[in-house]
């Protein structure tokens, strides 16, 4: 792995020379999960006023509880102490400015790459998307009755946090 990543490699260096969580526990610290987008315009920690090892994070395309993160947040609950879930898409969303059909032929148009298999979940209404989110995450039968779960719309050009009403 060189050439391609070699900053990378040079920043965990410096990094690797003062690291100071290696006694942090698989646990979260905080008993927290954030499902968020994987936007790379978002810090989820520092938005929190959190730091490593409070929180789980799990990212994805439109922060949408999808099965994997299903999954993921029944392992967070159950084994490494998440007793509560935010659910935080953002603002400004490219997951919010188009269909999946949309998504498709811009790809098939572009690259040649037909992605027709492929579910992208895209948001036309980011609200309506965030209730039916949490509604899978709290009718979920593998996950506890009282999880406390939440939900917020990150505004990625002020920094802001609104919290959305279900």
């Amino acid at each position: 792995m060189t050439g391609a990543f070699d900053d990378l490699l040079d920043a965990n260096e410096k990094y690797a020379s003062t690291f100071t969580h290696s006694g942090l526990s698989g646990r979260a610290a905080r008993g927290l999960a954030v499902v968020t987008c994987m936007d790379s315009r978002i810090d989820p920690l520092g938005l929190l006023g959190l730091t490593a090892g409070d929180a789980k994070i799990l990212r994805n395309a439109g922060a949408r509880v999808t099965d994997d993160v299903l999954r993921t947040l029944v392992l967070a609950v159950y084994l490494l102490g998440v007793d509560r879930v935010l659910v935080m898409p953002h603002t400004d969303c490219r997951m919010s400015k188009s269909t999946d059909e949309d998504v498709h032929n811009l790809i098939a148009a572009d690259y040649g790459v037909d992605t027709r298999s492929l579910e992208f979940q895209t948001v036309p209404d980011q609200r309506a998307a965030l209730r039916h989110d949490i509604t899978r995450i709290t009718s979920s039968p593998y996950l506890p009755d009282d999880l406390v779960v939440g939900g917020a719309l990150y505004d990625v050009h002020t920094g802001r946090l609104q919290s959305v009403e279900l």
